[in-house]
């Protein structure tokens, strides 16, 4: 089929950088406001801006899983498997900032996984390619 897509690698990388971009939002934002409040503390306040920056770091992250899951949804295979490749990769650099509750990466590692191993559908009609000569 000339339109055939890797559907279920979409949907699954698509939600989990979905849930990664949220939890990140989330750490960010309860970092912001308590990072602030530790950084009164003495010797917490190095503790404060590195959980700040995990969460900013966890949005980027979130961010670029969302690109390759649109690379994914693509019928052309090296696209496909680009895609996939950058969703696999960042997914597992999001557990750096919680991994979008941990099921985004779940999600999201499933997804870049089934993304890599999709295979076009191949026409019954042809002919298989001759083997190698001897």
């Amino acid at each position: 089929m000339p339109g055939e897509r890797p559907t279920a690698a979409f949907v699954l990388s698509l939600i989990g950088g979905i849930l990664i971009l949220l939890g990140s939002i989330v750490t960010a934002i309860f970092a912001g406001i308590f990072g602030g409040a530790m950084m009164i503390v003495p010797f917490l306040g190095g503790l404060g801006a590195l959980v700040i920056a995990m969460g900013i770091l966890g949005i980027i992250f979130g961010i670029i899983i969302l690109i390759g899951a649109i690379m994914v949804n693509s019928s052309n295979p090296s696209r496909v498997r680009t895609g996939s490749i950058i969703v696999l990769v960042f997914s597992i650099l999001s557990l750096l900032s919680g991994g979008g509750f941990i099921v985004g990466f779940i999600l999201a590692l499933i997804g870049s996984i089934l993304g890599l191993v999709w295979k076009p559908y191949e026409e019954k009609g042809r002919l298989p390619p001759p083997p190698p000569p001897p």
